[in-house]
């Protein structure tokens, strides 16, 4: 996941273990260089604990946390919570 959001949005994308950063790797936040995200990766069949318990988990800050899940032939899907989902969709309306 890194490799892609690096190519595609944000070159300074790097997972946090690489980086150095325990601290948001304990919180939850898998890549940095993601500004205004905390991103969380899964790349697992079977998702335990679920996208609600991962969510309230991660650290709480002005960015919006997202959950990365990849499984295999299923291709990766994005989780939020709804509330974030209406901010980014009110900005790209506007």
């Amino acid at each position: 996941m890194a490799s892609i959001l690096r190519a595609e949005l944000w070159p300074e994308c790097y997972t946090s273990r690489f980086m150095g950063s325990a601290w948001l790797d304990y919180n939850g936040v898998d890549l940095i260089g993601t500004p205004g995200f905390n991103i969380q990766c899964k790349a697992v069949e079977k998702l335990s604990p679920g996208y609600h318990e991962i969510l309230a988990g991660m650290l709480k800050n002005s960015n919006t946390n997202i959950v990365i899940h990849k499984r295999n032939n299923k291709g990766a899907i994005v989780a939020m919570e709804f509330s974030d989902f209406l901010k980014l969709a009110k900005r790209i309306k506007n």
